[in-house]
């Protein structure tokens, strides 16, 4: 059995143990972590020729981290998002290192804590991770009003409604057809549409409205405010801006963003795209005007397409020519499977 340093050992109990055991992270999430410390290992062996099985915790330094992430967005051509992401990646194993072994991950806890996550364009829309959608709806607590702000955070990740929209539903707009829902959405220009909720999101919905008292009452409001029977984007505001604060303090390497009740209908666009379906089913989904409004969608997600098509190219060609190119610089649990 090899045996490896105790850098790479704590690498591989936080990848293969940590993250996929204890935090119970996403499939996507585990591989985008991996990919981030091939791509760490690999800077290292061609900017600075340190092989992996030399590369130590007083390596990562400030100079070499920043270096890294430099690299990434320079070199690699990866967006500033990507950036940050791979950030947060190495955040969370600083964490974890920490708690292992604090002597020797010091100089690395101590330089990432010093790198800011970088601003992004203001052309670059914010959306959650999947894994994002699900720490914002674990962190609601169970209780009236927190059964309803998870039935109102999960019928807006299911809808990409718009905040208004959400705030204009009434019990009559919603067709409950077991195990799913349709919804009628007054939209912009008073266009309606009418759409499917998905069955765990429907059940969270119909649950509340029983708890309440509220379910086939046709002209209530799906959603009220503790003051008023018809509930102000404003109280959106603060219930995101409340459950985001919770997930933030509780999975610190997530929620690097800014966000706002938008990045809802945001996310749910990136994924439906990311999960290959139309753009123009997704235009009509989201009530867009144009699909050029759509489209904007599509470009988010290129720099997922990217990192994939990178990953294909790394288990299958080698692209760099140098006397090297032999060198097997990837420990076994690393390589993505």
């Amino acid at each position: 059995m090899q045996r490896y340093s105790i850098f790479l050992e704590t690498l591989d109990e936080y990848l293969n143990c940590y993250i996929t055991m204890q935090k119970g992270l996403s499939k996507n999430t585990q591989r985008s972590y991996k990919y981030t410390f091939q791509l760490l290992l690999e800077f290292f062996y061609r900017i600075h020729r340190r092989s992996s099985d030399t590369l130590l915790f007083s390596d990562l330094t400030y100079e070499n981290l920043t270096g890294f992430l430099d690299w990434i967005e320079g070199t690699r051509k990866c967006s500033v998002s990507t950036r940050n992401q791979r950030l947060a990646a190495l955040k969370s194993f600083s964490t974890y290192a920490q708690l292992r072994n604090i002597d020797a991950s010091t100089v690395f806890r101590n330089s990432i804590l010093k790198i800011p996550t970088k601003k992004t364009s203001y052309k670059e829309l914010s959306f959650f991770t999947f894994d994002e959608v699900r720490f914002l709806l674990e962190a609601v607590e169970d209780s009236t009003i927190g059964r309803r702000n998870k039935a109102l955070l999960a019928f807006m990740y299911a809808s990409g409604a718009r905040a208004q929209e959400v705030c204009d539903v009434r019990i009559r707009d919603i067709t409950f057809t077991t195990p799913y829902a349709t919804v009628i959405l007054y939209g912009k220009g008073n266009k309606n549409r009418r759409i499917s909720i998905p069955k765990r999101p429907t059940q969270i919905l119909l649950n509340y409205l029983k708890d309440i008292g509220k379910y086939g009452k046709a002209d209530e409001y799906v959603f009220s405010s503790q003051i008023n029977n018809h509930m102000s984007i404003a109280c959106i505001e603060e219930i995101f801006k409340k459950y985001i604060a919770i997930a933030r303090k509780q999975h610190p390497e997530y929620f690097t963003g800014k966000y706002s009740p938008h990045t809802m209908r945001h996310t749910t666009a990136t994924h439906m795209v990311e999960a290959g379906i139309s753009l123009l089913i997704i235009k009509n989904f989201l009530g867009h005007s144009s699909i050029e409004t759509t489209q904007i969608y599509a470009k988010v997600t290129e720099q997922h397409i990217q990192s994939h098509i990178s990953k294909w190219n790394t288990q299958w060609i080698h692209t760099d020519t140098s006397k090297t190119k032999d060198h097997d610089n990837c420990p076994e649990f690393l390589k993505l499977k």
